[in-house]
């Protein structure tokens, strides 16, 4: 039994709805390719490796976290992700900054994994923040994501222990000073630039820098969880293998 790309739409907008996006952002249905879905591939990120993937596993739809089209496209040739997904018949559904904000969501997928409890949005709605239930330090939390996100982590240590927690996934660096302000022991984010760093030295307070892909990945699975349980159960959906860290480590 197949569905209609639409019906796909419909029902990841009811989990993440597009009113909760940035001004900025693109959300949505941003390739149509016209085909009926009988099986849904879900990623990160839609790179030219996910695209072959997904065509090799006769997939008509990809779901994912980063919009595939951002800026206005000038110019498209057939090496282009999305010339790529139409050559295949590949639809794409994007859902971005909407899903960082939306309960269940990126960020609630990591407060979980962080054990955030009692949390609140932070950070424009698309990020957490609350307590935890043993305090500890940001080098444990550094362990703890390096160890359950399969990433390389980097932290500042802060001078007191951490009961309150903020994080914020992906970019989110330039809320420490907001986490700050909100009484945060420390924040857990993707990426920060060095003049964070230093501010979280100079306050005292922890800042553990976990990775872009390692703090956004695991929505991933979310995705194809919530999904696999609202869809016909003759539709598969599944996560991308070809869809990983763009980072090599030494």
């Amino acid at each position: 039994m197949a569905v209609k790309v639409q019906q796909v739409l419909e029902i990841l907008e009811q989990i993440a709805p597009p009113e909760l996006a940035c001004s900025w952002d693109n959300v949505g249905l941003l390739v149509d390719a016209g085909r009926p879905v009988t099986s849904i591939m879900t990623a990160l990120d839609i790179t030219a490796d996910v695209v072959r993937d997904a065509a090799e596993s006769g997939c008509e739809l990809i779901v994912s976290h980063h919009p595939v089209i951002f800026d206005p496209l000038r110019r498209v040739t057939a090496e282009d992700v999305p010339a790529m997904l139409l050559q295949n018949g590949i639809s794409a559904i994007c859902m971005h900054t909407n899903l960082d904000a939306a309960p269940g969501g990126v960020n609630d997928v990591l407060a979980d994994l962080l054990r955030i409890e009692n949390r609140r949005d932070f950070a424009d709605n698309c990020g957490r923040i609350g307590t935890l239930n043993v305090p500890t330090t940001a080098q444990q939390l550094a362990e703890t994501c390096s160890r359950m996100l399969h990433t390389h982590c980097k932290f500042v240590e802060a001078d007191h222990p951490v009961e309150k927690l903020a994080e914020v996934s992906g970019a989110g660096g330039s809320y420490l000073q907001q986490a700050i302000d909100e009484g945060a022991d420390c924040l857990v984010t993707g990426e920060a630039a060095h003049h964070i760093a230093i501010l979280a030295k100079q306050k005292g307070v922890g800042l553990v820098v976990a990775g872009h892909w390692g703090t956004e990945h695991p929505v991933v699975f979310a995705l194809t969880d919530a999904l696999t349980e609202r869809l016909p159960k003759e539709v598969t959906v599944a996560p991308s293998l070809a869809d990983v860290d763009p980072y090599s480590y030494l």
